[in-house]
């Protein structure tokens, strides 16, 4: 049976504004209304979806297209909560969904309803032509994932994995494509770093600040800081992270392919980064924190007086570790910069992941992409930020970030997804609908 994909556009189009117009800001989250939609536009066609409850307000919906049983099951996961907004600084309504000249506004378009939108259509198109697939498919449309995910996929998890169970699993963190030095290149992930969150604590003598004294704990922990920010940390090289190198220095013309490979060069990386830092505002940054673990500050908390001199000073620092990498083998790294005088505290800390990407599933997703966008090419990628993907690939699941999408003129969309006047094209939209279903049905069928 033929697709219609003119009313296909038309129909995820619509999903993806309904989405948007729910409110599912996190905190609080609120994404039972989003859940119990999906759950009606199911049931509608056939499905049997269920929506549970984590804690008040807070659901993930789960269905499932049942297959032969041929092959272990394929999650199609996403999540709908999404991170707050700054009205003031938007152009238009967050929450409107609205559409201007062929463009869907609001928060989520990116990160990530633009997933959950794509993975409902391809389920109902695949039930809609009588699909009976080799694999269960089963999609979930999670809680929670911006604020760590223990009351959306990790709960699933931890008590009702039976119903989410999978081989594979596509996910969001990865799938757009960038335009690299004249080429497409369409970023797999199959890695993710893990957070390692700090609480960095100076004391000092307090006192009157009139009379100024060598043990001031607000100038300790400045210092540690600034320290800290020229810090050079040790390379680690990862099998995603030089793969990824070593695929994109392949699109790439001399010297800039040799280029790039020499960055594995431990030695010489730290002189590469700097030359490449003018020409590529977005790869370079990528690079470093894909080759190191990293430790940014972020929250200061001193002194509650002008006058006062504070016994202590408190900073946080959002630390993230590459595959292999414990928060200890950080905190060794970090020591000698921080000296003697600063106290180091674990916040929060998860695994980084990877997994392999010689698998069938990843091969398809980039035949697929070579099939619709000619002459591109994909390559495995570690995103430095952290996905729900990593509480399956403890349970022995192979995990893709894998939301096509392609580069949009005039606007970044990995800058744009946790940032103000998120939006995504219609056309982008249709664009990954297609690619997706197509691996899907390719990969089940």
């Amino acid at each position: 049976m033929e697709v219609n994909w003119t009313a296909v556009q038309e129909e995820v189009t619509d999903y993806l504004r309904d989405l948007v117009r729910f409110d599912t800001t996190n905190p609080p989250g609120n994404e039972l209304p989003a859940a119990e939609y999906l759950r009606d536009v199911l049931a509608k066609e056939g499905f049997e979806p269920v929506v549970l409850e984590s804690a008040p307000n807070r659901a993930q919906l789960v269905v499932r297209l049942k297959g032969s049983g041929e092959a272990p099951p394929l999650l199609l996961l996403s999540h709908l909560d999404v991170v707050p907004v700054e009205r003031d600084k938007w152009e238009r309504d967050p929450f409107g969904g609205e559409v201007v000249d062929g463009v869907i506004w609001g928060r989520g378009t990116i990160d990530t309803k633009q997933l959950t939108a794509m993975q409902l259509m391809v389920l109902l198109l695949l039930k809609r032509q009588g699909i009976t697939p080799r694999r269960d498919i089963i999609m979930a449309a999670t809680a929670d994932e911006e604020a760590g995910g223990k009351v959306g996929l990790g709960w699933l998890v931890e008590n009702h994995w039976p119903l989410i169970e999978a081989e594979y699993a596509i996910n969001e963190g990865g799938g757009i494509g960038l335009d690299i030095g004249g080429r497409r290149v369409y970023f797999i992930q199959t890695a993710e770093k893990g957070v390692c969150w700090m609480k960095l604590r100076a004391t000092g003598k307090p006192g009157h600040a009139s009379t100024p004294r060598d043990d001031n704990a607000v100038v300790h922990l400045a210092e540690a800081l600034t320290r800290l920010a020229r810090a050079r940390l040790p390379q680690h090289r990862t099998k995603t992270v030089e793969a990824f190198i070593r695929g994109l220095a392949r699109t790439q013309k001399f010297p800039v392919s040799l280029l790039l490979t020499l960055l594995l060069n431990p030695t010489l990386e730290p002189f590469l980064l700097k030359q490449m830092a003018g020409r590529n505002e977005l790869l370079t940054p990528l690079l470093r924190a894909m080759l190191h673990n990293t430790a940014t500050p972020t929250v200061l908390n001193a002194g509650q007086k002008t006058n006062v001199i504070p016994s202590e000073a408190i900073a946080e620092v959002d630390g993230r570790l590459l595959p292999g990498q414990r928060p200890e083998d950080l905190l060794a790294e970090l020591k000698p910069y921080l000296g003697d005088k600063i106290g180091v505290e674990f916040l929060m800390t998860s695994q980084p992941c990877e997994v392999d990407y010689h698998t069938p599933l990843y091969e398809l997703c980039e035949q697929t992409l070579q099939k619709h966008d000619p002459g591109c090419a994909a390559v495995p990628f570690l995103i430095t930020g952290s996905t729900d993907g990593r509480y399956l690939v403890r349970r022995g699941v192979k995990v893709y970030g894998f939301a096509p999408l392609q580069q949009e003129s005039g606007s970044s969309l990995l800058e744009m997804a946790h940032g103000h006047n998120e939006r995504l094209s219609v056309k982008n939209l249709m664009f990954g609908t297609q690619v997706l279903y197509e691996v899907v049905r390719r990969f089940c069928a």
